[in-house]
């Protein structure tokens, strides 16, 4: 029996699944609101919670978890990369460990006296291409 094992489909296979929602969990993180379909919204938000009730505890179990959810991989820096990260430019290997600062510092201690529903999804028109229905899904101000 399938009690319990809710989840949206979205038409993709479990693997393809995985990474788009780790994708644009990074891009929620990282922008604070991004625009996609109402279905892809609705999935993410469940995801996009958990990711905050993690940085609410603020443990080491909790970052593991985090950054496992979110797929980053840490991999070790070249000299030439890690000139480039100690003299302030970007450099694309930063942009997944940002993510996972920017969730423990900032979103988690915004959210520290909230229990729950830290996004809102807002409804917009339907897309031009295929007539989907779209929507802004975002973290809240509080």
């Amino acid at each position: 029996m399938r009690h319990g094992k809710d989840t949206f489909k979205i038409g993709r296979t479990a693997s393809h699944r995985r990474c788009m929602i780790a994708n644009m969990l990074k891009s929620l993180i990282e922008h604070g609101r991004i625009e996609t379909t109402e279905r892809k919204a609705k999935e993410l938000r469940r995801h996009a919670d958990q990711m905050v009730t993690l940085a609410k505890k603020n443990t080491l179990a909790s970052r593991r978890k985090a950054v496992a959810e979110l797929m980053i991989s840490y991999n070790a820096l070249t000299t030439k990369e890690a000139r480039a990260a100690k003299g302030g430019k970007t450099a694309s290997h930063n942009a997944d460990r940002k993510v996972i600062g920017k969730l423990f510092t900032e979103l988690g201690p915004r959210f520290a006296t909230r229990n729950g529903g830290y996004t809102r999804i807002i409804k917009k028109d339907f897309r031009v291409g295929d007539s989907a229905p779209s929507c802004f899904i975002e973290y809240l101000a509080e």
